[in-house]
């Protein structure tokens, strides 16, 4: 099973930028489709963003949509978070999946996850 590890949060105020990145062990059908997920205090998870490293097509939550922005850097299986204009309700752990289902946005569809990464947005 790939391996996913998270980094790159922290405390930044409302308006400010973090960049996460996640590192998979291993690029297979299985992590075909490289996902973010955000999880708020007492809330589900739920689908922020995602990129196929086949093409590096993106897909994104409405609610970060020209704010958020996915990148990947092959050679290092590396796929990057960039997040400006950030407010308050973006507060939450930020988890990356892997699934080998393109266009997924369902934590089900996603078979492996890292630890997640703290993201505190202060007003």
């Amino acid at each position: 099973q790939v391996q996913l590890v998270e980094s790159g949060g922290g405390l930044v105020q409302a308006g400010g930028s973090l960049r996460l990145a996640c590192i998979a062990s291993e690029r297979t059908f299985s992590n075909y489709y490289m996902g973010w997920f955000r999880q708020a205090p007492g809330k589900e998870r739920e689908f922020v963003a995602a990129v196929s490293w086949s093409d590096g097509n993106t897909y994104y939550a409405d609610s970060v949509k020209g704010r958020f922005t996915l990148s990947i850097h092959n050679a290092k299986n590396t796929v990057y978070l960039q997040m400006n204009s950030l407010k308050p309700e973006n507060t939450g752990v930020y988890y990356c999946a892997a699934s080998p289902c393109r266009g997924a946005t369902s934590t089900g569809s996603f078979g492996s996850w890292g630890q997640g990464t703290q993201v505190t947005v202060s007003s």
